[in-house]
């Protein structure tokens, strides 16, 4: 009974993360077209991906991992450097879009998810339920953001925070990042998989930067629930 009872939660979990995965993952990868596309580079969106819908942007195997190991990835957004009038520039607020689309979904999503708890805990019966679950949705919202964004920010190729870093390094390091990427990539994936130690630093930036965010909304939320 108790195996049961905890497949049902999980399967409940899986439900709840399942939406959540799909529009931060979306979200992401639609933020770096359309910097893009504002820079000069129309690839993403001749190749269909200025869009919100998931299905043009979800990797099924990345939006597994997103869901079982909060560690996951969509498929690249085109981009080509040619078209930017400053490459290394373009390249830079191109890959810095993903993850503060996902700062900014994550920003908004705190304070819904403390004004539905709040709503949750005045009242009784099954109106609070409904809200608990809400801000449970919006806390997911906000915590699957967060480790998405830090997660993308870390400097190995392919992801976000390696072309965040070689707009600061010399083309010589750059070149050398493209050629042997794939190594350091195969190398960063066995870490995760193989070790705690890439989730554990995720996980403390992550639950800070919640923390940091809900000091913020604090005042402004404490003037709201003062006034019902």
């Amino acid at each position: 009974m108790h195996i049961i009872q905890n497949l049902i939660s999980n399967f409940q979990n899986y439900l709840l993360i399942l939406p959540v995965a799909l529009i931060s993952l979306t979200v992401h990868e639609c933020a770096h077209g359309f910097v893009a596309y504002k820079l000069g580079d129309p690839t993403a969106k001749d190749a269909g991906r200025l869009t919100l819908n998931p299905l043009r942007h979800i990797d099924p195997i990345g939006l597994l991992m997103m869901m079982f190991l909060r560690v996951g990835w969509a498929k690249p957004v085109p981009v080509s450097p040619l078209y930017f009038k400053n490459p290394k520039k373009g390249m830079l607020l191109t890959a810095i879009a993903g993850p503060v689309s996902n700062l900014a979904l994550a920003f908004v999503s705190v304070p819904i998810c403390e004004i539905f708890g709040y709503i949750a805990y005045v009242n009784t019966g099954a109106f609070s339920t409904v809200f608990d679950v809400l801000s449970e949705i919006f806390f997911l919202f906000a915590i699957l953001n967060l480790g998405y964004a830090v997660f993308n920010l870390i400097p190995v190729h392919p992801l976000d925070g390696s072309r965040v870093l070689g707009y600061f390094m010399p083309d010589s390091f750059n070149l050398f990042f493209v050629r042997y990427g794939q190594y350091f990539q195969i190398a960063f994936f066995v870490l995760i998989l193989a070790t705690d130690v890439i989730s554990n630093a995720v996980y403390f930036v992550q639950i800070n930067l919640y923390s940091l965010i809900a000091f913020v909304w604090q005042f402004p939320l404490n003037a709201i629930f003062n006034l019902f």
